[in-house]
């Protein structure tokens, strides 16, 4: 050890003698127990205001945090600063726990203290902290499509708690979907996905509100749909949708993470032309006109492997996250394709269509279609 580290034991016996614990962990790292007496300041409160938490430059001080290094660190800075008795606990709350030396729990609401125990691992990291996961409770997201795609992704978004969730399906659970709709179980045949796929959620996280429509997408209800939503996600297996889709979302200003599958081959972007027009493209710059239905079967038609839905599902509920917290490098602008048999990815470059009907700049909106009719003849 480090001529300033001492023992949790040797910790103990201090505290006991008068000196100060101080557990420099972040409030969601102690929720779950911190060491008994111990004055819980987060490390750059402590580092910033030391003069205003800590007495004399000659008072006994201890540090700890979980592993013995964030104290260790905060050690020097307060010896540079002028405190001489100042020590941090070697091997930090994971030691004490080892030694069978006594934590007790911060007074918290049961609200508070299921919030920070369940995104505990969210509130780690310096991207997410409890500002974001806050910012993605108050966030709401339109999931077209309960299935293959839709199940995986509210799965994940529901996981990480996102506040609202508005799921639109018409269809019912049946036997063939349990292959790979990851929300629906055998019990729950004939029933309507989106009753199935709230009361999965629900029982996964209680935080979150899921409402579930039961209802067809169409051009009537598309826009009420969407209204009050940040971001959409495209779980939908069919273009007429997929257009229609697309074509609001550009309307409107929303983000829309689109994901397909196939057999053995997935995709996934992100669309939001609406917001960033002439920077990002949207789904019909990649589609101008939908492909013929022999080269776009359905996955009734051709099969899919069960895991592949999961696999892009999941990348998109990864981009909507992103998309709410306003981190990281989205997929706007590229496709991301993945092939599970060669276990393989590929990007392909997108680039908006300076003549694109839908979103090119200054162009209106030219209204919605009868997709299922364009999608049919091709225009």
């Amino acid at each position: 050890m480090a001529h300033f580290e001492i023992t949790p034991r040797q910790a103990r016996e201090r505290q006991r003698q008068g000196a100060l614990l101080v557990d420099i962990r972040q409030a969601h790292e102690r929720a779950s127990g911190q060491a008994e007496g111990a004055l819980g300041i987060p490390k750059d409160e402590l580092e910033a205001e030391h003069a205003r938490h800590l007495q004399a430059p000659d008072a006994a001080v201890m540090l700890i945090c979980q592993s013995g290094q964030r104290s260790a660190a905060t050690v020097q800075v307060l010896r540079a600063a002028g405190y001489t008795d100042v020590h941090s606990v070697a091997g930090g709350t994971t030691a004490w726990i080892a030694v069978a030396l006594r934590l007790v729990r911060p007074q918290l609401d049961a609200d508070e203290a299921d919030f920070l125990e369940r995104y505990s691992r969210h509130l780690r990291l310096d991207e997410v902290g409890v500002e974001g996961q806050r910012r993605l409770e108050r966030s709401r997201v339109l999931l077209v499509g309960a299935g293959g795609l839709g199940s995986p992704a509210a799965f994940y978004l529901a996981a990480a708690g996102v506040g609202h969730l508005r799921l639109v399906d018409d269809d019912v659970v049946d036997r063939s979907n349990l292959q790979r709709q990851i929300l629906h179980v055998e019990a729950a045949i004939g029933q309507a996905k989106v009753e199935s796929a709230r009361e999965r959620l629900a029982a996964l996280n209680p935080r979150v509100v899921v409402e579930g429509i039961r209802e067809r997408a169409t051009s009537a209800n598309v826009e009420a749909l969407l209204e009050g939503m940040d971001v959409v996600v495209d779980g939908s297996d069919n273009f007429p949708l997929r257009y229609l889709l697309n074509d609001a979302c550009v309307k409107l200003g929303k983000p829309l993470v689109y994901g397909a599958v196939q057999r053995f081959e997935g995709q996934a972007s992100v669309f939001d032309a609406g917001r960033h027009r002439g920077r990002c493209p949207c789904y019909r710059c990649l589609f101008p006109e939908p492909p013929p239905p022999q080269f776009a079967p359905s996955c009734a038609d051709a099969g899919v492997l069960g895991v592949l839905p999961g696999i892009v599902g999941l990348l998109q509920a990864n981009e909507a996250i992103k998309l709410l917290l306003g981190i990281g490098q989205g997929l706007a602008g590229r496709l991301l394709q993945f092939d599970a048999l060669a276990m393989r990815f590929r990007e392909v470059r997108l680039a908006p269509d300076p003549q694109c009907p839908v979103c090119a700049p200054g162009r209106p909106f030219p209204g919605y279609i009868d997709y299922a009719r364009f999608c049919t003849t091709g225009g």
